[in-house]
């Protein structure tokens, strides 16, 4: 193993892997620092591929109970196996951090393992062992951002972390906070027989989304039983033998109420990871929200030090690490780059799934900018209704006058694959019209993304 390399990545999650990969590619000597006992960071050991493990068997468990029937397949009595099915999850988090490592010997990384630490612009401490470095790039994701008076001890009172691990479904399950880790977690214990409530302090789900698809989400997890309390905060939280004690009262003020659970999620958010990196050795400047500041280059004000993902400005969004990582590495060669945040795709993974890209009708109205709106639902089309997933609808917005496709919002069956097209058009400056005039397959999905881009100028066929 080299001491001297001409990148070092710190953090092996989605934006740092794929920065080490494709600078390796390109020709460097890269070293990635990872403290982990495995490499993918966050997303792919204890977030994203996890819960989406448990998001599809949760699914599969919950058809078979409801809605097999339907469709001319009787099981009998359907009956949960919880350890296996943390188990099937395990196994799929362990087949993709084990296929990061072969990827780094492919392509001839080294690991570094152990706690990172930045001693000059130019050198990193790895559990007491120094290496030298032409360029760092600090990928070292977010954590958990907790609440003020309420302690997380990963049994009664979890983060998301904590959440993949129950070894029995709660009885009563609160959730705190109605962002996407909440809905997604929420919903996998509601399958799984919980009743759960999410609390959540502003007066609608999904903070930041488009308003009309907020109101459908709200509406249809309600009919699956999952129980809102908006506008609402948490004021204290405390576990007990029996479970947690939470109070509650109005995000305005007012008369508060108890409530009690056997599991609380604490799912408020996350927060840049720079401890013990040591950004104020070396001067690495941060800002309020203690995200480390870079260029239109990810450059940090320190030679040679950059910082892309999660510890940066913009959506936490492994994608957007990915995009970052790439085109860093690409710029480190001596070539160009570019990323356009206003086309970074955000999915939803319940059921149905939401997703989005670009501006909404919110932000578009508070920015003067006239625009015209094609909606169209998922029951109008014969796919949909074949697998008995009509739920939701496709919203395209375009430029009243050159017609360019300035948002897209869509919440139904396979909403995050859905979105793909729209941010490939987007990309180009597609029009509405564009992607009307683009032939879909028949029966399809897709046809409903044709069909909400011909109503924005009301010429959809099948309503």
């Amino acid at each position: 193993m080299s001491s001297v390399y001409d990148l070092i990545v710190i953090g092996s999650g989605p934006g740092g892997y794929v920065c080490a990969i494709r600078a390796a590619q390109l020709g460097m000597k890269v070293a990635c620092v990872e403290k982990r006992d495995t490499l993918g960071g966050t997303c792919l050991n204890i977030g994203c591929i996890p819960s989406k493990a448990l998001l599809s068997t949760s699914e599969k468990y919950h058809a078979a109970q409801s809605e097999f029937e339907k469709f001319g397949i009787k099981t009998g009595g359907v009956k949960l196996d919880l350890p296996t099915m943390m188990k099937y999850k395990d196994s799929v988090v362990e087949a993709n951090t084990k296929g990061i490592e072969f990827l780094f010997k492919k392509n001839k990384i080294d690991w570094l393992k152990g706690e990172g630490k930045i001693t000059a612009k130019n050198k990193v401490d790895v559990d007491g062992t120094e290496y030298e470095t032409k360029n760092i790039v600090i990928a070292t994701g977010s954590d958990v951002a907790g609440l003020s008076g309420i302690k997380i001890d990963e049994e009664k009172i979890v983060s998301s972390t904590g959440a993949l691990e129950l070894t029995k479904v709660p009885k009563e399950m609160v959730v705190i906070g109605g962002g996407v880790i909440g809905l997604e977690l929420g919903s996998v214990w509601s399958r799984l027989g919980s009743n759960v409530t999410v609390i959540e302090f502003v007066d609608q789900i999904l903070p930041g989304m488009d308003g009309e698809i907020r109101k459908e989400a709200n509406k249809i997890f309600k009919r699956q039983g999952i129980q809102f309390k908006l506008s609402t905060k948490v004021t204290s939280a405390k576990a007990t033998k029996s479970g947690v004690d939470l109070t509650l009262e109005p995000a305005a003020g007012g008369t508060s109420e108890k409530l009690n659970a056997d599991v609380v999620l604490v799912s408020v958010g996350r927060k840049a990871y720079t401890e013990s990196l040591g950004l104020d050795t070396v001067g690495v400047e941060t800002d309020e929200r203690g995200r480390i500041k870079t260029d239109g280059h990810f450059k940090t004000n320190v030679d040679g030090i950059y910082a892309i993902g999660d510890v940066i400005a913009g959506p936490m969004l492994a994608h957007k690490a990915e995009d970052e990582g790439f085109i860093l590495a690409e710029m480190l060669d001596g070539q160009s780059g570019h990323i356009d945040y206003n086309l970074i795709p955000g999915v939803v993974y319940t059921w149905p799934e939401v997703a989005n890209v670009g501006q909404t009708e919110e932000q578009l109205k508070e920015s003067g900018v006239a625009y015209k709106v094609g909606k169209f639902p998922f029951m109008a089309n014969g796919r949909a209704r074949a697998m008995n997933a009509v739920d939701g609808f496709v919203k395209i917005i375009a430029d009243a006058k050159t017609d360019r496709v300035l948002g897209c919002h869509i919440i139904g069956p396979e909403a995050g694959t859905l979105i793909a097209e729209v941010v490939l058009g987007m990309e180009f400056g597609a029009s509405s019209e564009d992607i009307a005039r683009t032939c879909h397959a028949h029966p399809t999905l897709e046809e409903v993304v044709k069909e909400a881009a011909l109503a924005v100028h009301g010429g959809e066929i099948h309503m």
